[in-house]
């Protein structure tokens, strides 16, 4: 528990201030860049089904903040969608606890080929600040395959958006590869 409260003192500012939001213009580039990567790649969007597994939350306020009006990660054809039926890639959050051990595996299985699975936060790559506790089970790839790690506790939004458009680049260099 010591380490919780510790977390919660050490962690910064969540607020960005109106002079950052108004000179940030890497992450413009990043959309400019991973927009026609998106396109070229799901035919005009990357359908997006988050898990949370078990997280704090934190890691999802990151994921929506990608859909607010500043980052408005739908402008380069990225959307979240309700069902993995839908989905092009699964972006897991937090450590998997016992009791979504199961659900995280049967959404995997909705999930249509080809598969993508992120897993986002430094819970879901090894189980965080809650490593070792009865009740998880451990990090994403513990019940499924894992084929990207954004690292962070949480990661911002500006760096999922940065890992997307990495993602992005390695799957289509993959793809073109294969053919």
């Amino acid at each position: 528990m010591l380490g919780l409260y510790s977390k919660i003192l050490s962690t910064p500012r969540t607020v960005i201030s109106r002079e950052e939001l108004m000179q940030n213009p890497a992450l413009l580039r990043v959309g400019k860049v991973l927009d026609p990567e998106v396109r070229a790649l799901f035919r005009n969007s990357l359908s997006i089904r988050q898990v949370a597994a078990g997280s704090t939350n934190a890691e999802e306020e990151e994921l929506k903040a990608l859909t607010n009006s500043y980052y408005d990660a739908e402008r380069f054809g990225i959307h979240f969608v309700a069902s993995p039926r839908h989905a092009d890639m699964l972006m897991v959050t937090g450590p998997v606890t016992r009791n979504m051990e199961e659900a995280l595996r049967k959404t995997y299985d909705a999930t249509p080929d080809p598969k993508i699975v992120v897993a986002v936060g430094d819970g879901a790559i090894d189980g965080g600040l809650f490593k070792g506790s009865y009740a998880i089970v451990g990090g994403v790839d513990q019940v499924i395959p894992v084929n990207f790690y954004i690292p962070g506790d949480p990661p911002l939004a500006k760096d999922i958006l940065t890992a997307l458009l990495e993602i992005m680049q390695i799957v289509r260099t993959t793809d073109n590869k294969s053919r």
